[in-house]
């Protein structure tokens, strides 16, 4: 019997074979695309949903593509990870550096925006390839999120004294 993650699996797996026989990356596959590399790859990987006005460049970008895996790549998919991708050592160190910088981009948000926080819905990511001053390959990672205060709960009661 096929799960919905076995089925997630295998798609992802198809997915990978077209984009390696491609032989471009995914920084080449996006901006053919007309997205950014980030998102291709949550795309490739199942984590994020095609929009029919992008299936095109996609396909034009990507010609192995089958009609059935862009057709699949068009509907919700079922966002999940891995709980062991922790053990990655890239993943770990990105974990590790939003733990240890977590507070205080937390109240940088806070004292430039006020009380709110950063969605990962409304959300795009970058990596991008830099030489640093020391003339070294350095990696940035863009996040950039749009920001959503927290609401005040106000009861019905007070709102209705509150328009009078």
């Amino acid at each position: 019997m096929e799960t919905p993650s076995s089925n997630k699996a295998s798609s992802v797996a198809a997915l990978q074979a077209v984009k390696q026989k491609s032989g471009k990356t995914y920084g080449q596959i996006a901006q053919e695309a007309g997205l950014t590399n980030v998102y291709l790859a949550q795309l490739l990987r199942r984590q994020a949903q095609l929009k029919p006005e992008t299936a095109s460049s996609l396909r034009a970008a990507l010609p192995d593509l089958s009609e059935e895996l862009l057709h699949e790549m068009m509907q919700p998919p079922m966002r999940s990870y891995d709980p062991n991708i922790i053990q990655d050592p890239t993943v770990y160190r990105l974990h590790e550096a939003v733990m240890h910088f977590g507070e205080s981009i937390k109240d940088i948000i806070n004292e430039d925006f006020g009380d709110g926080i950063m969605s990962a819905i409304d959300f795009y990511c970058a990596v991008d390839k830099i030489k640093g001053v020391d003339g070294k390959d350095r990696v940035v990672m863009t996040f950039d999120g749009k920001y959503l205060p927290y609401t005040e709960q106000i009861s019905e009661h007070m709102v209705s004294r509150l328009r009078k």
